[in-house]
């Protein structure tokens, strides 16, 4: 009997949800072009139920580029309406359409000349017909037993928001790249360093040149504590690595490896990345290749950092 209830709500709310791509035509179009023309900030509000799910929304756009905040129609009728200016965007939220704290801005908006979108599941309300660009989030019923509490509805209207809000972006051009930009905090904002935020640069990077003989490279692995090292040329441009493995390797082959040079012993070609990468890249190519460093080099092929696998750990890359 549970369950049953339980997925009765789930298949309503499931099909308002496919019910508003029905939903979808020219007002909502016009409405994505509007914000994006917007030259101030989108402001949505909302009461009740719908207020939250206007804060959610106002998250969702701001976070994706477009500036945007939440106002509490109840405190914009007492004092806060001087946070809507000139050249905003008014994004209100009422199912009815009839929400009174929500009419009583609307005298405001338009002696403002404030570009309002409504989103309401009543077509001829009062809000949808005053606004500029109407939305319907129409459903057929609500997923409660009484029909009654806003449950099907808002769920519409959540999903309604978070298409107008993705249809922006992608209108927007919004990258990657932007993401990281605004969600520095946070798994989210791991996902998205760069190996330029975390690499090793100047004297903390092993180097050596290919003549410098192996007793003196392996004092700079020592020195560094990377287990390995970079061999550099004259021109800066990376040659190869030698690490704690190949010296192992070359130790058990030559004994008389410590009169060698850099160049004789070498490992080429070097595995490298570049620093406009992820440094979730940077993970995944050490996994993949069970090395523990990466060097960092430019279009050149210079010689500008290095990437060790305790830096990603030291941020919580895993």
């Amino acid at each position: 009997m549970i369950l049953d209830s339980a997925r009765k709500v789930l298949r309503i709310e499931a099909d308002s949800v496919r019910e508003q791509i029905g939903n979808l035509g020219p007002e909502f179009e016009a409405a994505v072009l509007a914000l994006h023309s917007c030259q101030g900030r989108v402001v949505v509000t909302g009461m009740g139920k719908s207020g939250i799910v206007g804060q959610k929304i106002a998250a969702t756009l701001a976070s994706t580029g477009t500036p945007a905040f939440f106002l509490h129609p109840a405190e914009a009728i007492h004092g806060d309406l001087g946070m809507i200016v000139k050249g905003d965007v008014v994004l209100a939220l009422s199912y009815s359409g009839e929400t009174e704290e929500i009419l009583r801005l609307l005298e405001y908006l338009k002696r403002l000349e404030i570009a309002l979108i409504s989103m309401t599941g009543v077509p001829a309300s009062t809000l949808a017909r005053a606004a500029t660009f109407p939305i319907s989030v129409a459903i057929s019923r609500e997923a409660c037993p009484l029909n009654l509490a806003p449950t099907a509805s808002t769920t519409a209207m959540l999903a309604m928001g978070d298409a107008l809000a993705m249809a922006l972006s992608e209108k927007r051009g919004f990258r990657e790249e932007d993401f990281a930009a605004l969600h520095p905090g946070g798994k989210l904002g791991k996902k998205f360093l760069r190996v330029r935020d975390l690499m090793r640069r100047d004297d903390r990077v092993p180097r050596v040149a290919p003549q410098m003989l192996m007793k003196d490279v392996i004092h700079e692995m020592s020195a560094k504590m990377m287990g390995i090292t970079a061999v550099v040329g004259g021109d800066g441009r990376l040659d190869g690595t030698i690490s704690d493995g190949d010296l192992r390797r070359l130790l058990e082959a030559d004994p008389d490896l410590l009169g060698k040079t850099a160049r004789e012993c070498s490992h080429r070609p070097a595995r490298t990345i570049e620093e406009s990468e992820f440094a979730s890249a940077a993970l995944q190519r050490m996994e993949e290749s069970k090395i523990t460093s990466l060097f960092v080099t430019n279009g050149e092929g210079s010689l500008i950092g290095a990437l060790h696998l305790h830096d990603l750990w030291g941020v919580g890359l895993f």
